[in-house]
């Protein structure tokens, strides 16, 4: 199955599938427009700039009235892509967000660069680790957090489909292609099983799935089976999946944001009160140090063999 991002050393930045698909929508369809917050360069939108840039709209460092904007133009009848780093098209504009986008149920679809840590040693006023819980309450937008190349393109080409507000998390992260059969498909509000397993489950999205996976192979040589589940699909969120992974007794949730209010604490509402099992949270307790996004994943213990150990824990072995 072939990706739309470039390669380098096994890893890649979901950024170039993101702006690879958003070109070739723009091509196939002259309502998609692109606004952006002077954000070109960081969004990787030049080359939709160049060959479309009576479409790409640059309201400088001016993330509410980015996000007004990008509600006109879905108003207007063009499918308006609002990109810029996920920390202020989230953080500084959540007003817009929740009256001109959610609220309105306007056609637009936001798109967050450089979500989590990504912009590590920018320190906590840059990392994006909120974006998620703030917009997940709001339930009248769709919300996913794509894992790899493949499945970045398929959120954008979904949500170019769909008529109303969605929001997507992309990271700048290098991320490997992650292992999918040939007819793979994406379905906005289903979750993925990448890896079957009846001793526990790890259920992660982003950049953690391919930690999880490492963390399920690691279990594996110890003679554990554990389940793995890629949650891109936020909101909506497949409940079945997740009652299915609580049926193994144990789950921990691995996530590049704060543990509260995100993929730990919406699997927790479900789990709690249906199915309730022993569970582990990983993610962000609270802000983090200033560090490269490496470092703070280990400060953290955002790390395959934490995910393993955590697991571990709560089988008592």
């Amino acid at each position: 199955m072939s990706s739309p991002a470039t390669q380098t050393s096994g890893l890649f930045d979901c950024r170039d599938a993101y702006v690879k698909t958003l070109e070739a929508l723009g091509a196939a369809d002259e309502r998609i427009v692109a606004v952006v917050n002077d954000s070109v360069g960081s969004s990787k939108l030049g080359g939709f700039r160049d060959k479309f840039p009576e479409r790409l709209i640059n309201v400088g460092i001016a993330e509410q009235n980015m996000v007004g904007v990008g509600a006109g133009l879905a108003n207007g009848g063009k499918v308006a892509f609002v990109s810029g780093a996920s920390c202020f098209l989230t953080g500084r504009s959540l007003e817009q967000v929740k009256a001109d986008v959610a609220y309105s149920q306007a056609n637009v679809k936001l798109c967050g660069i450089s979500s989590g840590v990504a912009y590590g040693e920018l320190g906590p006023t840059h990392h994006s680790i909120e974006d998620v819980a703030w917009l997940r309450t709001m339930g009248d937008i769709t919300v996913l957090v794509p894992a790899d190349p493949w499945e970045t393109e398929q959120c954008v080409r979904a949500a170019a489909e769909m008529d109303g507000p969605v929001f997507i998390r992309i990271s700048r992260m290098g991320v490997p292609a992650l292992p999918r059969p040939a007819d793979a498909a994406f379905t906005i509000g289903k979750a993925e099983i990448l890896r079957e397993g009846g001793d526990g489950a790890i259920l992660a999205n982003g950049t953690m799935v391919c930690r999880a996976l490492e963390a399920a192979e690691a279990l594996a040589a110890e003679g554990i089976s554990a389940r793995v589940v890629n949650m891109c699909s936020m909101s909506p969120i497949d409940e079945e999946a997740i009652l299915a992974a609580a049926q193994t007794g144990a789950i921990v949730t691995v996530e590049e944001h704060s543990v509260r209010g995100g993929l730990g604490s919406a699997v927790a509402e479900i789990v709690s009160q249906n199915t309730p099992c022993r569970m582990k949270i990983l993610g962000f307790a609270g802000f983090q140090p200033t560090g490269s996004a490496e470092f703070l994943m280990e400060y953290s213990g955002l790390t395959a063999a934490n995910i393993a150990a955590s697991l571990c824990g709560l089988l008592g072995r």
